[in-house]
């Protein structure tokens, strides 16, 4: 799972994209912690997925 503190980084710099805007720099850095956060997410998912048993 991810820190609080790079989801709240990841929230901050979605905010600021759509107020006024990222430098590229920041944009480099989004794009990193949206990777970062889709594949816990991915990971996490999986997990989910194979613990689930069918029955019928």
């Amino acid at each position: 799972m991810l820190g609080k503190e790079k989801l709240d980084r990841i929230n901050y710099l979605a905010r600021k994209a759509k107020s006024e805007g990222l430098t590229n720099l920041e944009k480099q850095e989004q794009k990193k912690l949206r990777e970062e956060y889709l594949n816990v997410f991915r990971k996490n998912f999986k997990k989910q997925l194979e613990c689930i048993e069918i029955r019928d």
